[in-house]
């Protein structure tokens, strides 16, 4: 006996009234958030979230804003990566091999 399944419902996108890039520069202009508070904030997959501040990044110099960036840092030896131009957290520490790595941190400021 087969069953059969009802059609899925189409997803509804969640109502905007800003662009996301708009949503996240209004959420950086306020306070410094990681990435994935960030997507919880915007309600967009973190991958999504690194994409978008890699444009802002590009983009806030036009108006006369600049885009943060606290580097990540190994909690286990503090290695800290200073010269990393990826904006996602970086996976595991180059010196010491750990994995528990704190997030970098984003903000916007006025230049």
């Amino acid at each position: 006996m087969v069953k059969k399944q009802k059609p899925k419902e189409p997803s509804v996108p969640a109502e905007r009234h800003e662009t996301i890039r708009k949503e996240i520069l209004t959420l950086l202009s306020e306070r410094t958030l990681s990435a994935k508070e960030i997507s919880f904030e915007v309600h967009i997959s973190e991958k999504d979230v690194s994409e978008h501040l890699e444009h802002i990044e590009r983009s806030t110099h036009k108006t006369g804003h600049h885009l943060t960036v606290i580097p990540a840092e190994c909690l286990k030896c503090g290695f800290v990566f200073k010269k990393r131009e990826r904006l996602n957290k970086p996976g595991r520490c180059p010196i010491c091999h750990g994995e528990k790595i704190q997030e970098p941190l984003f903000s916007i400021r006025s230049t």
